[in-house]
């Protein structure tokens, strides 16, 4: 790699702009904090967590498959703003036909519009409030330091009201061989061990993944 003096970088022949790479550089070291903010990441991590807690098993499915279905998942429901994104702002970009500020100003729009459909009335307001920034005609008009926490927010509360209603019928199903054991005076027995293959089973016999998949993307819609 060869540096020279027109701050151009020879990378396999080709000279890339110096600028360019830092930019790539910056961009790469703030993405996972980009997916985690600014996508359906986070509710989808927290309602598969809630899901494996509520069967009872701690550790199956592992971190790394929840994380990798959130992941996937999370890449499945952005796919339509990715799409939109490189057809509007990079590929322009790419072909000279904007400048990295305009790059900066229309990515933001397809993010804006995902993450004000997915934020709560209440808790944009409370952001502006707390901001002291005065209420624009389009919420797009705000700035990303309100939009991301409000949306974070929001992520947070569906996620874990989520996480609730999936506890219910397990817990249910609890009270059900707690109430059963104790009737017949097995009281030395732990109604979690009793519970658990009835709650997989319970769990299996519905296609839980699948519908708690699907649930998840269409919530997003």
């Amino acid at each position: 790699m060869d540096i020279e003096n027109n701050n151009l970088v020879s990378i396999n022949g080709a000279e890339v702009p110096t600028l360019q790479i830092l930019v790539m550089l910056t961009i790469l070291m703030i993405l996972p904090s980009l997916l985690i903010m600014m996508t359906s990441f986070v509710r989808i991590i927290i309602i598969l967590s809630f899901t494996r807690n509520a069967i009872g098993i701690q550790q199956t499915p592992p971190n790394m498959v929840l994380v990798g279905m959130a992941l996937f998942l999370t890449l499945f429901i952005m796919d339509p703003i990715i799409k939109q994104v490189n057809t509007e702002v990079y590929t322009p970009y790419k072909n000279g036909e904007i400048t990295q500020t305009e790059v900066f100003k229309q990515a933001q729009v397809p993010l804006k519009e995902f993450m004000l459909k997915n934020t709560e009335t209440s808790t944009l307001n409370l952001f502006i409030d707390m901001s002291g920034q005065e209420l624009e005609e389009k919420p797009q008009d705000l700035s990303l330091t309100v939009i991301i926490p409000a949306f974070m927010t929001s992520e947070l509360k569906r996620g874990f009201i989520s996480g609730l209603l999936l506890y219910i019928p397990f817990l249910l199903l609890d009270i059900i061989v707690s109430s059963t054991l104790m009737s017949m005076g097995m009281i030395m027995l732990p109604p979690a061990t009793i519970a658990l293959p009835f709650k997989v089973l319970l769990f299996v016999s519905v296609d839980g993944w699948e519908l708690l998949f699907s649930s998840i993307v269409k919530s997003f819609n």
